[in-house]
């Protein structure tokens, strides 16, 4: 039985493999259909759930950062237009996901001072996009799913001791030994990614630098790396400065697309009842 199932992992493994465009291993189970329909259904739940800012300035800023990123990223991570939607909300977040969506909250655009450093966190988001990385991510949890199953019958059958700290040994090294550095990877992949992209698109790649020296202001008290699903901020910092010799041959300034950012991004409806 583990023997079995242990060779139906390995051929699952192998009969996926795919190289990112870095170079690095991946291994993707799902196809760019299923991802896209998947992509799709959230962004639908996630317009339902979460207030849409209806501030033209707002909205134009982040539909014309958006559009110049996304003129610029390959078929094979989406064929055909990109649905920008900026959410009415403190969150210092954005995203994108597989089918062409990107959500922008608002409250990251007090954080971005310009187009360039908002250049930097969408190219950075769609770099997730064009790497696959939900692709890995979810073949990462159906493996590891498989491979819990293996191990519970493995040790189930066994004469070992304390059984239950041995499975909540495996639990924890699953997820700080494998799903933790692999989403550290991504990070770092797609910041790379983003960075080349931004500068493609016009945006000043030395941007996202200060993009990440600003978010290390809010950063507050992080996780250690090794217990987070992120790189630290001077680890990111540090590997965007190396890649700048990359990725500034590929900026020219007058493909800028000259995208201002309004003077003030209202607050979000929350953010408005607590000052009243």
């Amino acid at each position: 039985m583990k023997t079995a199932s242990l060779a139906c992992i390995a051929l699952l493994a192998l009969s996926a493999c795919s190289t990112s465009t870095t170079g690095r291993k991946q291994v993707m189970l799902f196809s760019e259909t299923e991802l896209s329909k998947m992509g799709a259904a959230s962004f639908e739940d996630m317009k339902k759930q979460t207030p849409i800012s209806s501030h033209k300035a707002t909205n134009e800023f982040v539909q014309c950062v958006a559009s110049a990123i996304t003129k610029n990223v390959p078929a094979s991570a989406h064929k055909g237009e990109w649905e920008v939607v900026v959410f009415d909300s403190a969150q210092v977040n954005a995203f994108a996901l597989p089918g062409g969506k990107i959500g922008v909250y608002t409250g990251i655009l007090n954080v971005t001072e310009d187009q360039d450093q908002l250049g930097a966190i969408i190219g950075h988001e769609v770099g997730h996009v064009i790497e696959h990385h939900s692709n890995e991510r979810l073949s990462a949890n159906k493996l590891s799913n498989i491979g819990m199953a293996v191990a519970t019958v493995a040790v189930g059958a066994s004469d070992l001791e304390n059984k239950g700290l041995w499975m909540a040994g495996l639990g924890v090294g699953l997820q700080y030994g494998v799903i933790m550095p692999y989403s550290r990877s991504h990070e770092s992949e797609a910041d790379i990614v983003g960075q080349e992209l931004m500068a493609k698109s016009g945006f000043n790649p030395k941007a996202s630098i200060k993009l990440w020296q600003n978010m290390d202001k809010l950063g507050g008290n992080a996780p250690a790396e090794f217990m987070s699903t992120h790189p630290s901020n001077q680890t990111r910092i540090k590997q965007l400065n190396a890649h700048l010799a990359q990725s500034m041959p590929l900026y020219q300034q007058e493909n800028s697309p000259n995208c201002k950012k309004p003077k003030v991004i209202p607050k979000p409806p929350a953010a408005k009842e607590k000052l009243g």
